[in-house]
């Protein structure tokens, strides 16, 4: 005899409330391809990811490509497909909104221009199945994401620190393989120095709020040397957005201390010690030079600030109809470049509502909060320092409407810096 009709919702229901559970291996072979590989690292590879020749399979960064690939293996593998993407649905309903509003858009490009695909795929269908991986992760295997996260954040400071204190670029960023040999801020494994500044910074501020496992001895020094090489990738908001977050954030826990009239020694003879120490070694960097070049990025801004503002002027040469469903992007590129605007249109929502059309722009924004209060909610509390940054300085740029792994990235650095503890009753914490 076969089943019931009737059985058949509760039999599902039994497959999709059956939890993940997965290899940390992939997940930490993404993290070293997404915070390693940029396009200046694959021109040495022979990939033009960052230029317009070449294959347009060597646009899509090598990420997006193994998010897919680990996907539909673990897929393939748990003998259970239909199951799998149900457990999945349930685990990560705006990682499936995403990808079902990235692709709906790429739809969208490839039928009226062919222009910027690899750029929706990188943008927002790679960070969608990237969460779909990250959450079949518990949180020890999220600790050995959080352990590789941490090496290759050091190592991407101390190759920025390097080429700030050579003069030489080891990755610059490169477009068909030209060097802009005006900017001279490092690049490091990032890429792009905009690029580097806001996940360096976000994962400062994540440091600063407690996010991660260090010791406080290591969570200081780490702060300090990527801050100082922060100032060397030269991104004005970021160290801004640093400064004041990281700053109000170091003054709420230093009198919450104070108020609890319990300050431990150690602590108290370490912070006498840096602020000692603190006057000599900002004179010593800034008698070697250290400061100026980002001195000279506050004084000149490249017209970055003036750009902000002749953007919006754009709108006034659309017509409204255009404007709601997507203009034409040969007459968008003009307009752009008669207000010289050559450099880009420095805010994502703007850019996008500008090539892609209001509608299209709605329903990317919604999937992209979705998309960041899901990854929030699987974190335990204490998330809104990082993330507040990373909003902030994602509208400071181009960052989501362009080609991107920003938000890919993001995912990573909060679930492995932020996961869930288990408590002493053996219990998750939060």
């Amino acid at each position: 005899m076969t089943a019931t009709p009737h059985h058949a919702p509760e039999m599902w229901a039994g497959t999709a409330a059956r939890p993940l559970r997965a290899s940390a291996a992939p997940m930490i072979v993404l993290t070293l391809v997404l915070f390693l590989l940029s396009g200046g690292v694959l021109w040495y590879l022979g990939v033009n990811y960052e230029g317009f020749t070449g294959h347009p399979a060597s646009k899509i960064h090598p990420a997006s490509y193994l998010a897919a690939l680990f996907l539909l293996w673990a897929m393939v593998s748990s003998g259970d497909p239909v199951g799998f993407c149900l457990r999945t649905a349930q685990e990560a309903p705006a990682s499936l909104l995403l990808l079902v509003s990235g692709s709906a858009l790429l739809l969208q490009v490839a039928l009226r221009s062919g222009v910027g695909l690899a750029g929706t795929i990188d943008s927002f269908i790679g960070p969608a199945l990237v969460m779909m991986l990250l959450v079949r992760l518990d949180g020890r295997r999220l600790g050995a994401v959080e352990a590789v996260l941490h090496g290759v954040m050091l190592a991407n400071a101390l190759l920025g620190l390097a080429e700030f204190a050579t003069g030489h670029l080891i990755f610059p960023y490169r477009l068909d393989g030209a060097v802009f040999e005006s900017d001279t801020r490092s690049a490091a494994f990032q890429g792009h120095p905009l690029a580097n500044a806001l996940v360096t910074a976000t994962y400062v501020l994540a440091l600063i709020a407690g996010g991660g496992q260090l010791s406080a001895p290591s969570r200081i020094l780490m702060i300090g040397l990527q801050c100082a090489a922060l100032v060397s990738f030269g991104g004005r908001s970021a160290i801004a957005v640093v400064a004041l977050l990281g700053g109000l954030q170091a003054a709420i826990a230093t009198l919450r201390t104070l108020r609890s009239g319990r300050v431990p020694l150690l602590a108290a003879a370490f912070g006498l010690s840096a602020l000692t120490m603190a006057p000599l070694m900002l004179a010593g960097l800034w008698a070697g030079g250290f400061f100026d070049r980002l001195v000279e990025r506050f004084v000149s801004d490249g017209g970055s600030a003036n750009a902000r503002i002749e953007m919006f002027a754009l709108f006034d040469r659309i017509p409204l109809r255009d404007l709601m469903i997507g203009p034409d992007a040969g007459m968008v590129e003009t307009a752009r470049r008669i207000s010289g605007l050559e450099w880009g249109i420095e805010n994502p929502i703007v850019r996008m509502m500008l090539y892609q059309g209001v509608l299209m722009t709605v329903l990317i924004t919604a999937a992209v909060t979705a998309f960041v209060v899901e990854v929030v909610r699987r974190c335990r509390p204490g998330t809104w320092l990082p993330v507040l940054g990373f909003v902030i300085l994602v509208n400071a740029s181009e960052s989501l409407a362009g080609k991107t792994t920003l938000l890919a990235k993001f995912a990573i650095l909060l679930l492995a810096l932020y996961r869930p503890l288990p408590r002493a009753d053996g219990r998750k914490a939060g």
